[in-house]
Order: structure tokens, then sequence, then C-alpha cells
């Protein structure tokens, strides 16, 4: 990628964002978002701007302190909200269309909150790669028109991380970290003890000094850790190991178990049917 590519989707993205005039950013404090909330603090005055984090207990508490912090750093107005997505029992059956229906809700919320501040629109994070993934969110978020700069501006993840960079921005070699709904199988419902067990076991990795990885539910008692390969052999070290299981059994996960192969987005949409994934294709 040439600088002046960068250049030109830069200004693409400052072009979106400034057109309808003031923008509420859907503000994780990830990569993504924070570029988006950047630009959107270059392209508009700082009283039409206004990033909004979710807490739940599908997020680690965490990310909204970080969320916060970041906020702040960039002299952004910032407000948190709490949600409830378990309350809606479309989400908290957790069938595979689960994303379409937690985005549904939560997005609804950010427009009418935009419309009662005087917002022209709702702005996400979502790249120009997105949609080669199975992600029956961008569904809902475009029944509802939610505007998506990067999207428009053609840049993928690597460039979002690249720009970010460029920019200055803490972010730009963030890990990913979506929900922790991801975590676990389709049809097991989400409960607050099962993504709180899921929570425990993640900060312990991170305590132990993995950045990059996901611990999956398989139960109520298994779980199976993904890591990059390059670290498979640092998991099963002897001590690491002993820590790891010890940690995981304290909080109630008596079986651990590594994915032989690694680390990779999405993998528990691995086991969804052919016509699912060309149903929601269709729809997106």
């Amino acid at each position: 990628m040439t600088e002046d590519t960068l250049r030109r989707k830069h200004a693409a993205l400052l072009e979106a964002l400034a057109e309808p005039g003031s923008v509420l950013v859907a503000f994780s404090g990830g990569v993504d978002s924070t570029l988006v909330l950047h630009a959107a603090l270059e392209a508009l005055p700082r009283e039409k701007v206004l990033a909004v984090t979710a807490t739940s207990v599908m997020h680690p508490a965490a990310e909204a302190t970080e969320a916060v912090e970041l906020a702040e750093s960039m002299e952004a107005p910032h407000k948190v909200i709490e949600t409830q997505p378990l309350a809606a029992p479309d989400v908290a059956a957790n069938p595979p269309t689960r994303c379409y229906h937690c985005k549904r809700l939560f997005f609804s919320d950010l427009q009418e909150m935009a419309a009662d501040r005087g917002l022209a629109v709702v702005a996400d994070g979502t790249t120009a790669d997105d949609s080669n993934a199975y992600r029956p969110g961008m569904r809902a978020c475009a029944e509802l028109g939610v505007l998506q700069p990067l999207n428009e501006a053609g840049l993928v993840k690597a460039e979002v991380r690249e720009l970010s960079a460029r920019l200055g921005l803490p972010t730009s070699q963030k890990p990913s970290a979506p929900c922790l709904a991801t975590r676990l199988p389709y049809g097991l419902d989400l409960t607050e003890e099962r993504l709180r067990k899921v929570g425990a076991a993640e900060d312990l990795m991170r305590d132990l000094g993995f950045d990059r990885f996901r611990v999956r539910l398989v139960d109520d008692h298994t779980a199976r850790i993904e890591v990059p390969l390059d670290r498979l052999a640092l998991l099963c070290q002897s001590s690491l190991r002993s820590r790891i299981v010890d940690g995981f059994r304290a909080v109630g996960i008596n079986y651990v178990t590594v994915d032989l192969a690694g680390l990779r987005s999405g993998s528990m949409d691995e086991i969804l049917p052919p016509e699912v994934l060309a149903e929601e294709e269709g729809q997106g």
C-alpha cells in the first residue's frame, strides 16, 4: 500500500464523517472505533461529536475503563451506558443470528440517543474487509442505516492499523477484542455465570503475559484455549501449564484443552452449515 493510497483513504474517511454534520460514535476503545472517533474530531466541531461506550456482562469491565481513559486523552465528549443484552431472548438463546439481534437492539438505542441530542447519524467501526467473515450484525447496521465510515473509505484492518500508527494513536497494535458471547458455542445459552467464567479465565491469561488468545467455552466445565501457533509451545510449558489449569479450576473450568489449529477469528462459526452462511450472505 502506498502512502498516497493511505492519504486518499484518510481523506475519504474525513469526508464521510463531515458530510452528515454531526455524529454519535459507537466507541469500544478498540483500534477501529478509536480511528473513527479521532477522524470525527478532525472532521467536525467537538460539540458535534459524541462517543458512547456500552458496558454489559458481555464486555470485560477493563474495556470500559480503557475507553474512558482514551476518550479523555482525545478530549472527546463521551458517555458510558449500561446495557442488558441478556434480557432479550433472541440474544440469550445464542442462535447463529445472535449478533444480528444484539446489534439491532444496541444501535436502535444509540439512534434514539443521537436523535435526542440532535446528532445526525450513528457511526461504527466496521472495516472494508469485515464482510469477508460471517457477521450477521452487519445486516442490522445496514437495516438501521448506521454510518460505516471506515468501510466507505475502503479501509481494511491492516490499513486501519497503519493509519492509526501514523496518527500516533495508542491503539494501532491493540489486539481485537470481540464480546465474550463469541466464546460460547451457538445454542449454549448466554448466562452471566458462563460469561463471567470466560472473562475470569481470559483475565488469568492476560496476567500470565498472553495478549493474543481466546478462551472458548465448550460446556460448563470445559474450555479450549486458542493462541497463535508460535505460542503453542510456551502454553504447554510445565510451570505455565499448571498455573493455567489451577487458575481455570478456581473459576469453575475443570478441563482445559488447547486448540492445535491456533488462534483464528470466528472459530465458533466453522461448524455452521453452509446454508446458514449462505442465507446471511444473501441478506447482507
